[in-house]
């Protein structure tokens, strides 16, 4: 079975919807202001954006609002040809934790960050529905450690769900990834250690400690 190019396939439907005088409205889902650098600076050319937060996995609640206000501040000095607007989804995280239940134990990039995908992907393109949006994607593939496959197969069939084109992406291709740290420093960002939950922090914290303990015994 051949991979999929995600990038190769974002940018046909840029080239097909992105052609005219019409500007595409997309809701960009973001986790954080440090991966939404490259995303705007890639996507703001062709499409009128308004990145959505909803990341209802982010622990503890002082780091949500830190990154809430990270990505405002990002939005307000990032200067892009098509407007970039700002909307919030519910901060409520005892729906991450019905959806991880029994699932704590497993490590970071499995079947709980799958469902973890799913649970924000759909809340965004349930938005994007409701607000009349022409596309939704998000930022998650920016991450190496984040699996575009699961990501774009959880897009398509949320497309079919709600009717509204799921624009593929891959945005760590092209050193998609590389170039987000040097926008980072840029703007001076707040880059978090850990991806967000509870889960990815003990974990985390764990590795840190180990290597600093290997470190201390050589």
């Amino acid at each position: 079975m051949n991979k999929v190019n995600y990038q190769l396939k974002m940018e046909e439907i840029i080239k097909k919807n992105c052609s005219t005088d019409l500007v595409p409205k997309l809701l960009l889902h973001s986790c954080c202001a440090p991966c939404s650098s490259y995303c705007l600076e890639t996507l703001a050319k062709y499409f009128s954006i308004t990145v959505y937060y909803d990341n209802p996995n982010i622990y503890p609640e002082e780091e949500y609002w830190m990154r809430v206000k990270e990505q405002q501040r990002f939005i307000r000095e990032f200067p892009a040809a098509h407007p970039i607007s700002f909307a919030e989804g519910d901060y409520d995280p005892q729906r991450f934790y019905d959806m991880a239940r029994g699932l704590e134990e497993v490590k970071e990039g499995g079947v709980r960050c799958r469902k973890c995908y799913e649970l924000r992907l759909r809340d965004t393109a349930e938005y994007a529905a409701a607000h009349d949006f022409d596309f939704f994607t998000t930022t998650l593939s920016i991450s190496p450690m984040k699996n575009a496959t699961w990501l774009n197969e959880i897009g398509e069939q949320l497309e079919k769900e709600y009717h509204v084109a799921y624009l593929y992406s891959d945005f760590k291709k092209k050193n998609g990834y590389k170039r987000s740290t040097e926008i980072s420093k840029e703007y001076h960002m707040y880059r978090q250690y850990y991806c967000g939950c509870v889960y990815s922090k003990n974990q985390r914290d764990r590795e840190i400690a180990q290597k600093q303990q290997s470190e201390s015994e050589e």
